[in-house]
């Protein structure tokens, strides 16, 4: 790429953010779009639509970016959770790795770049035609005294990048603490989800697990909710949320409204729509509260259950030990929130479970390597001559200088950006397959397959793809692979959200091994680089450094991560000490009861809203 088409790329970016910034800016100032851009405050009753007319709403404005950034950890932490304060906490590292790294790159690893003459000489008139290879460290000249500017830099970005992980985990870790200890009486601080209950003649799945927890667990004990198989309610219920959202949309429409009453609506006599719609809804409600009597009274239980005790303690225990000499049976781990369970599987048995893992890691892997395609397509894009070779035809097209620049300046990253798209529900619909039984779950490992999928398809493959046909047998070559990428890098470069479950800031662990991957990475690249430009010492001098990156991610490991896993004996214990001799337990340990109880038992009152002319702009957030 020659700096011409990266300045015009970053030209169209910078205006696309300018535009974006100002639509933004004054659409969501219009009175008619407050349910789009603030609907959790429209849904708690703080703001409401303004009906006169005002100029200034027509006009872009920056205050809001201010007041966006004025918001205390406190306010946001009492408002949005500590989820909510890890997330701004991972956009403040971000911003202060990448300005360490970027004033480094920018100030002193540039100018010496561009300054080693190895590609070519230097002409300035010439700059806008020149590739980008000018500024990266393939121009500097093998051997060169400048190289240990590099190699200062790996040390000195590594260790900041330490430090400021060292740093946030820390203060995470504190933060999720204060948070545990500061925090009122949760369901799931009380309670275990036990599966693999063994199946006994003549007794239910309730009665074998009262009977276990009452002789073993007898003095923590406290009740049990048994899942039965809702598999029929969810779809009857979804059935009815899709009636429910065409019956608010017909109200919305003016103007009388009919349908046929026959097969989808195109056969049989007209009706008026929205009654016949109300009448389908509660027929259907009709049906989901008979579904609902028959699952309670004789439904067909699974061997799985949530399991309530008196103190958090208790639970622990239950959690981290194991219950039966069989490892298979009376399996336990910590309960999601209600609101963070996902039903679905809990039904599941191990081996099901078992296979879903394997077809999601094989439909990964599958979706990885055909993502390549897309990849290499973009860096032909990225080169020009590849491209004119492999598509003569546009060869007279390309030739204009405005259209070559864009090409291969701002095309391959949107045609990249776009299939990207894809990539986070797909990852998201696997990670549903694969046994989790929260929400949280499911994103933490949604998160995990995305970062290692952009890990390999944006950085590796689009690195080594520009030699993908002609030198494919290198990559079967492991011991190539520093020199290779080596070579290769030096050639690219509280108003909405309301929560709906909180996992303690559980995603940092996240963000924490992926930088140091991320410092692994570099560090390899650099001491791959330093071979090829003949500076053997420099590269033999870096090869403590992923040693001591590990060391490092070691040591936060045994230090912090525990935190993130669970509480220890002594928060537990104390915080059951506290609650002990509050009034307000009692009415907790009777709400925990049922706190457990399968959202599809649950009364269904759709019809009793119909004359609402929205949907509920959001779910109620966890107590």
């Amino acid at each position: 790429m020659i700096v011409s088409a990266l300045l015009t790329s970053l030209g169209i970016n910078f205006g696309l953010c300018i535009l974006y910034f100002t639509l933004y800016s004054i659409l969501r100032k219009q009175p008619g779009n407050i349910e789009v851009y603030a609907p959790r405050l429209v849904a708690e009753g703080k703001s409401r639509q303004e009906s006169h007319f005002d100029l200034e709403r027509l006009l872009p404005s920056t205050g809001w970016v201010r007041t966006a950034w004025q918001l205390s950890e406190e306010e946001l932490l009492s408002a949005s959770g500590l989820d909510a304060v890890v997330y701004m906490r991972i956009f403040i590292f971000s911003l202060r790795v990448f300005s360490v790294a970027g004033i480094i790159g920018i100030c002193i690893l540039l100018p010496v770049n561009y300054l080693g003459n190895e590609l070519n000489d230097i002409d300035f008139s010439e700059l806008p035609n020149k590739s980008v290879d000018l500024f990266s460290i393939s121009n500097v000249k093998d051997g060169s005294k400048w190289l240990w500017v590099h190699f200062c830099s790996a040390y000195l970005i590594t260790g900041v990048v330490c430090f400021l992980l060292y740093y946030e985990y820390n203060y995470i870790s504190s933060k999720r603490l204060a948070s545990f200890y500061a925090s009122r009486p949760q369901s799931h601080d009380f309670s275990v989800l036990v599966r693999g209950i063994p199946v006994t003649s003549g007794s239910s799945f309730s009665n074998q697990v009262e009977s276990f927890f009452t002789e073993y667990h007898s003095s923590t004990y406290l009740s049990h909710s048994v899942v039965r198989r809702t598999s029929k309610l969810q779809g009857l219920i979804s059935d009815a949320e899709k009636l429910y959202k065409k019956l608010t949309h017909l109200k919305s429409r003016p103007g009388q409204k009919f349908q046929r009453n026959g097969f989808l609506g195109l056969f049989g006599r007209k009706v008026d729509a929205v009654d016949h719609t109300e009448k389908r809804l509660q027929d259907l409600e009709e049906n989901v509260r008979i579904q609902q009597s028959d699952v309670s009274l004789i439904g067909e239980e699974v061997p799985a259950a949530f399991v309530s005790f008196k103190s958090r303690y208790g639970a622990a225990i239950a959690v981290h030990i194991q219950q039966a000499i069989n490892p298979m049976q009376w399996i336990t781990e910590q309960a999601p929130e209600p609101n963070d369970v996902y039903w679905p599987f809990l039904s599941s048995t191990f081996l099901r479970i078992w296979i879903s893992k394997l077809l999601v890691i094989v439909a990964s892997i599958f979706l990885t390597v055909i993502f390549l395609i897309p990849v290499v397509f973009v860096q032909g894009l990225a080169n020009l001559d590849q491209l004119e070779i492999l598509l003569p035809f546009l060869k007279r097209v390309l030739s204009i200088t405005f259209v070559s620049q864009v090409v291969t300046g701002y095309l391959p990253s949107l045609i990249l950006q776009m299939f990207l798209s894809f990539v986070s529900p797909i990852m998201k619909l696997f990670s549903s397959m694969q046994g989790y039984i929260s929400h949280s779950q499911i994103e933490r490992s949604a998160s995990s397959k995305v970062l290692w999928f952009t890990i390999w398809n944006v950085f590796f493959a689009n690195v080594l793809s520009g030699s993908v046909i002609s030198q494919l047998k290198l990559f079967l070559d492991l011991k190539n692979i520093p020199s290779r990428l080596a070579a290769a890098v030096p050639a690219q470069l509280l108003n909405v959200y309301l929560p709906k479950f909180e996992t303690g800031g559980k995603f940092w662990p996240i963000v924490h091994n992926s930088t140091i991957f991320t410092l692994i990475l570099m560090q390899t690249i650099a001491i791959g680089i330093f071979g090829l430009k003949k500076l053997p010492l420099a590269s033999s001098l870096t090869l403590p450094l992923p040693v001591l990156t590990l060391l490092f991610n070691e040591y936060c490991r045994k230090c912090f991560l525990p935190i993130f896993h669970a509480y220890s004996a002594e928060s537990l214990i104390k915080k059951d000490r506290e609650d002990h001799s509050d009034p307000a337990m009692g009415e907790f340990f009777d709400k925990l009861v049922n706190a457990y109880s399968d959202p599809c038992m649950r009364p269904l009152s759709y019809s009793d809203n119909a004359d609402r002319h929205i949907s509920p702009l959001l779910g109620p957030a966890q107590v």
